[in-house]
């Protein structure tokens, strides 16, 4: 490719990336699926997957060629253009969603509210079988999303211990179908906190935040995949549980701030619309794809 074409790739890279970035402020709405939509999924976990402490010691050992053989695989032009888009997104959109929690608090959790509905329909829809185990695992995921929307989390403060452990269980729902680490961070009341942070550039926290989530990635991810691999009907029937009865905390926050009037009513199903438009792109995407 000539320079221009290449300058013009990583611009679009950088669009999808500020696309993706956008997203995973959005409780409910998933970044990986942006990706998918944006058609760079593929090439965002081949990069990712080729990530390894290898390449790190390569460097230590004076092994220049392995070295820089381990940063190409990682693609890294990619990579930097795409969290570059991710991290501009986020800094305009966290003051954003930070100004609509301000000033228009019920419309835009009713918002939050609808997303998570149907995101939880649409995981649900990826069982391919229904039986008793499954009724049993979805219920169970409804019980404790009940139990744990009713804690106190506002007791658990903002502390970096409380930041660390927020970003381990929020960035490892990266690699979870449907579930959004954003929510995970309202769930633990630090979502507010953490929107401020990112307008504020607060580092030590967001350092604190992102360390968790890396951690929290290498030690479960595989975990998760396992699960994934070899119990998925239970799992997602277990999340989608888990999603419905964590409603409870919005709804609690709706009706504490003025309850389901018409505007919330309205925003509720804008954001079912929101989760419909983009399941419609990811197929028509996945058909375009694999015409077949």
């Amino acid at each position: 490719m000539t320079p221009d074409q290449i300058s013009r790739e990583y611009i679009l890279i950088f669009l999808k990336g500020m696309v993706m970035g956008a997203s995973d402020i959005i409780p409910g709405v998933s970044g990986g699926t942006m990706a998918l939509i944006t058609g760079i999924y593929e090439r965002l976990i081949n990069a990712i997957g080729n990530i390894h402490i290898h390449t790190l010691q390569h460097l230590i050992r004076g092994d220049k060629k392995a070295f820089m053989d381990g940063v190409r695989a990682v693609d890294p032009f990619f990579m930097g253009s795409l969290l570059a888009g991710i991290g501009v997104a986020a800094l305009i959109m966290s003051q954003i969603i930070l100004f609509l929690l301000n000033v228009y608090a019920v419309e835009t959790y009713a918002l939050f509210f609808g997303i998570i509905l149907a995101s939880s329909v649409l995981v649900f829809s990826e069982i391919k079988r229904r039986g008793t185990d499954i009724i049993a695992f979805l219920i169970a995921g409804i019980a404790a999303g009940f139990i744990i929307a009713g804690l106190n989390p506002t007791s658990m403060g903002h502390s970096l211990p409380v930041l660390f452990f927020t970003g381990a269980i929020a960035l490892c729902a990266m690699i979870l179908p449907g579930i959004s680490g954003a929510y995970i961070t309202l769930l633990f009341n630090q979502y507010e906190y953490l929107l401020n942070a990112i307008h504020t550039l607060a580092l030590p926290e967001l350092i604190t935040y992102g360390t968790g989530g890396v951690i929290g990635l290498l030690l479960f991810s595989r975990t998760l995949q396992y699960l994934l691999r070899t119990h998925h009907a239970v799992l997602l029937a277990f999340l989608t549980g888990l999603m419905l009865g964590s409603t409870r905390m919005l709804v609690g926050i709706i009706t504490k701030e003025g309850g389901f009037g018409l505007s919330a009513v309205l925003f509720t199903i804008v954001g079912i619309a929101l989760i419909g438009i983009m399941e419609y792109a990811k197929r028509r995407m996945a058909i375009s794809v694999n015409p077949e």
